[in-house]
């Protein structure tokens, strides 16, 4: 009932930013064909790429919520932290392409002389409406995905936050280039390089943890250091070792061996592991999947 819920959600507010995403795309597209701005045509071309990751975001969560399988005998969570890692690889490609695009303007504009053409007010309109309906987005994304303790929402609430803060930088060019004059009508593009890098910084900083993940990194050491004292809070269990830790999706995997009284009954030493288990499991979520090997103290 709870995973379905979760899914839902998630559903729900990828639904809404999608629709949102799309109308936003045709509109930029309309507006900057219209007003005569490379920085509105490339904002727009990252509300086409915020689509696509809507979509992604869709198909990934409905294969992650499915329970384990005789195939997937830990469930399907990593489907959303593959989903995360294409969103931000997506990410960086849009960024990196505002940018080629951008700095080759800027020097035809400061190298070749070659004048530039102003944007028109109707990109403006389009910057300022694009930045309102996607910060609208991002928080409203942002506040479900913590929610839910969903990567991919997160993810793709920075993908909102990232198209509000090109927009942004594409208000203030075209903005510049339209009041200050044809000497200041680089700013329409220049406005598209500066933005481009932060939406390069995002990229990165959604990719590399959720390739980390995928390839299988150990939980952060303060993570592995609370899960020894929680074990450890068991008096009848000594030295515990051999921790292996991982993320599948969303949830911890944990591994560890422990150390118990060779002369302890085997059904005391299953009390203990039960009782392990369950404190993790309170701690680090009910899906916590925990394998526990009991060692004799000789």
């Amino acid at each position: 009932m709870e995973n379905q819920t979760r899914k839902k959600e998630i559903v729900k507010v990828t639904l809404v930013g999608s629709v949102g995403n799309f109308l936003l795309l045709i509109f930029k597209f309309i507006a900057g064909i219209m007003g005569h701005s490379s920085a509105m045509i490339a904002d727009a071309v990252h509300s086409l790429s915020d689509f696509v990751t809507d979509v992604i975001v869709l198909f990934f969560i409905n294969i992650s919520s499915k329970p384990k399988d005789e195939n997937h005998d830990y469930g399907h969570g990593k489907y959303e932290t593959l989903a995360t890692s294409i969103i931000g690889i997506v990410l960086l490609c849009v960024g990196v392409v505002l940018f080629w695009e951008g700095i080759n303007k800027v020097y035809d504009f400061f190298i070749k002389g070659e004048m530039l053409e102003s944007p028109g007010k109707i990109a403006l309109i389009a910057a300022i409406i694009s930045i309102l309906v996607k910060e609208a987005l991002y928080r409203y994304s942002v506040l479900i995905g913590k929610r839910q303790n969903s990567q991919a929402v997160i993810a793709n609430a920075w993908h909102h936050r990232s198209d509000a803060l090109s927009s942004i930088g594409t208000a203030i060019g075209i903005g510049g280039a339209i009041l200050l004059g044809e000497q200041w009508r680089v700013l329409d593009p220049l406005a598209a390089v500066i933005v481009s890098i932060f939406i390069v910084k995002v990229a990165f900083q959604l990719v590399i943890p959720a390739i980390n993940d995928l390839l299988e990194k150990s939980l952060p050491k303060e993570v592995e250091d609370e899960i020894l004292s929680i074990i450890s809070e068991m008096q009848e269990v000594k030295s515990p070792h051999n921790l292996r830790t991982r993320r599948i999706g969303n949830d911890f995997a944990i591994e560890v061996h422990l150390r118990v009284d060779g002369q302890m009954t085997v059904a005391r030493s299953h009390e203990i592991m039960c009782d392990i288990e369950r404190k993790l499991r309170q701690r680090f979520g009910i899906a916590t999947h925990i394998a526990l090997h009991v060692e004799p103290i000789k």
